[in-house]
């Protein structure tokens, strides 16, 4: 009974601490012109959301470290040490975000840190966070295959395969924060899942960040969905990139994400492809990459790409759950 309580203080919690803190964000942003920089060879139609204020994901920043942490302090000790490093992954992440994010509001253009300087930097917190999970919160090999009896054995191997698969979806993140409210919508149903999943195993790390997750990101959604009044900025796709590559790690199966965080994963293969793909044959694969701006130029709506987006989220969480 504690235990439930507890939980429910920690969705509702967050939710209202998000609520609350965005709200009184947005003003202050306003007027100390804190607005998003649209690119020019971005999509043209977005121009007019030029102006909006960004970097709303530093509420992420605060609330869900703050909530899980309690929650799991307050459960006992023993379930603290993987969440800290999968906090300590977010923030790190969170904060490159926060500088490319200043940086760029004080260019006055769509341009912070070089790909180069945040690739390195998400490359050695990537490392740091896998040799702690590897050496101090539990062994990363073998590392299951979803839909298979099969482990991989081989630990260099292996880590370079999660190396690969951590930095990749944090970017892939990234990119999904294009159109109003989609990043934010899936790493809601992610967060709900992660919480079932954490509840089925009795992962009290697990069950929190999937509340906190979920609770953080509906508040935020209430003033992102379109049109949307606050963007999260680099600072929030960058921190829930990591976190939520965090939650797969405490579900002890990595692998998993391929599957929950699909969305992301195909926004991010859509950009490879379109660059491979045309410098190979000069031609486009998709009208325009990121996938949603694909979409958008085929004419659908902003809602319309965010409703399908949760749909295929959901899909692939009930796939992760069977794999």
């Amino acid at each position: 009974m504690k235990a439930t309580l507890l939980f429910l203080f920690v969705f509702l919690g967050s939710l209202t601490a998000s609520l609350l803190l965005t709200r009184l964000l947005i003003p202050i942003l306003h007027a100390k012109r804190l607005g998003q920089s649209i690119l020019t060879i971005g999509p043209i139609w977005h121009k007019s959301k030029e102006g909006t204020p960004t970097m709303g994901g530093a509420v992420f920043l605060l609330v869900i470290p703050l909530f899980s942490l309690s929650a799991v302090l307050l459960l006992g000790e023993k379930e603290l040490f993987p969440l800290i490093g999968v906090l300590a992954f977010a923030l790190s992440c969170g904060g490159i975000g926060l500088i490319d994010d200043i940086t760029k509001l004080k260019n006055k253009e769509n341009q912070g840190l070089f790909p180069w300087q945040k690739l390195v930097l998400q490359i050695l917190f990537a490392t740091a966070f896998l040799y702690f999970f590897h050496t101090y919160a539990m062994r990363l090999v073998p590392l299951p295959l979803p839909f298979t009896s099969l482990q991989i054995d081989v630990t260099l191997f292996a880590f370079f395969i999660l190396l690969f698969l951590t930095v990749g979806n944090v970017n892939c993140t990234n990119l999904t924060d294009g159109v109003d409210g989609l990043a934010g919508a899936v790493s809601f149903i992610i967060g709900i899942h992660l919480f079932l999943e954490g509840a089925l195993r009795e992962n009290a790390s697990l069950t929190v960040l999937g509340l906190a997750l979920s609770g953080t990101v509906l508040g935020f959604l209430f003033f992102n969905l379109h049109p949307a009044k606050i963007f999260m900025g680099d600072t929030g796709s960058l921190f829930l990139g990591a976190l939520i590559t965090g939650g797969a790690f405490l579900m002890e199966s990595p692998l998993s994400l391929l599957l929950f965080g699909i969305v992301f994963i195909l926004e991010g293969v859509s950009v490879v492809l379109q660059v491979l793909v045309y410098k190979r044959t000069r031609r486009r694969l998709f009208l325009m990459a990121p996938l949603h701006h694909h979409l958008e130029k085929r004419g659908w709506s902003e809602n319309r790409i965010v409703l399908t987006a949760v749909f295929a989220s959901v899909v692939g969480a009930l796939l992760s759950h069977f794999a």
